[in-house]
């Protein structure tokens, strides 16, 4: 019976542990929902500027730290690096898809001109003119 009881509690655990591996991918898919989402409401207007981290968290209802803990230790990088790649991922698209001017588009996405085309360039390597360019359709 002992050994019964033993074998519970290590099912017991793995259980626990399956929980929370399944919580911390849940708690990564909803950033990832909350930022598509986000940045698609900054590109039409329906708010005005870019939420910091802090303030996903709370829409999310966890801390801070525990959307940035959680979101590292499930793909190995720092949530800002995301928010940043799919800020840019807007960029690019606007780029390659209209005729917006790169002072436009670095507006819509709440950039001063001077440091969106510094922001995208430390990204992509190469200057919103220069990817436009490249990569017009």
């Amino acid at each position: 019976m002992c050994n019964f009881t033993v074998f519970l509690n290590d099912k017991d655990m793995t259980n626990k542990e399956q929980d929370k591996v399944t919580r911390s991918k849940e708690i990564t898919e909803n950033y990832f929902q909350f930022l598509d989402n986000h940045i698609e409401d900054v590109v039409l207007g329906k708010t005005d500027e870019f939420m910091e981290i802090n303030q996903i968290a709370s829409a999310l209802f966890i801390s801070h730290k525990h959307l940035t803990d959680t979101v590292q230790k499930e793909t190995g990088s720092h949530p800002c690096y995301f928010y940043d790649l799919k800020i840019i991922d807007e960029a690019k698209k606007m780029l390659s898809e209209t005729d917006k001017s790169v002072s436009e588009i670095a507006k819509i996405l709440t950039y001063d001109p001077s440091n969106f085309s510094k922001f995208f360039k430390k990204f992509i390597g190469q200057t919103p003119g220069q990817f436009r360019k490249e990569n017009k359709k």
